[in-house]
């Protein structure tokens, strides 16, 4: 089962692509997902930095986030809980590997710290005339792994409506300054 493809925006400018993966050989076990944003790159990359805009944004639609801890720095960790409009919670954990400002934000994420199931998470931000396309790829440790992320979890529509959401939360604070 294939969850990328290429060359085709939907709807709502998501895009997926997998140009770059084939000579690493991950594309098997990939998520990707872009959205273009009214903003330029150091406007959209700041709502990755602090939890008062995390917690705005971060996961599909429905779903509010809680953090325990933040601390936005590589090798610092950021341990949250993801709550469903179903009532369900989800708890996470992140460890940031890069960042790269305004150009790119690695990191592990897993359900706890040390999950044998955590998967690699990068969001790069492109500029694109006075727009940034952000896109986000997930990388998981087997095709098992992240069949199970598309259909269980639905990664694909949820990485879709998180990226609107941050899109939504960009401009609107923007809008507010």
């Amino acid at each position: 089962m294939s969850v990328n493809w290429t060359g085709h925006e939907a709807k709502d400018n998501t895009v997926t692509d997998t140009s770059g993966t084939a000579e690493t050989g991950t594309a098997d076990r990939e998520t990707v997902v872009s959205h273009d944003i009214d903003a330029a790159p150091d406007i959209v990359f700041e709502a990755f930095t602090e939890v008062r805009h995390l917690s705005m944004w971060f996961g599909p639609n429905g779903f509010t986030t809680t953090t325990k801890s933040f601390d936005f720095r590589v090798g610092g960790e950021w341990d949250f809980v993801m709550h469903g409009p179903d009532g369900t919670h989800y708890p996470n954990w992140v460890r940031w590997r890069v960042i790269d400002r305004p150009r790119r934000i690695v990191m592990e994420h897993g359900g706890f710290r040390d999950d044998p199931d955590a998967f690699e998470e990068t969001f790069t931000f492109e500029s694109v005339g006075d727009r940034t396309r952000i896109v986000l790829r997930n990388v998981f440790p087997t095709v098992e792994l992240r069949d199970q992320a598309v259909a269980r979890f639905h990664a694909v529509e949820g990485g879709r409506q998180t990226l609107s959401r941050l899109a939504a939360h960009v401009v609107t604070t923007t809008h507010k300054q």
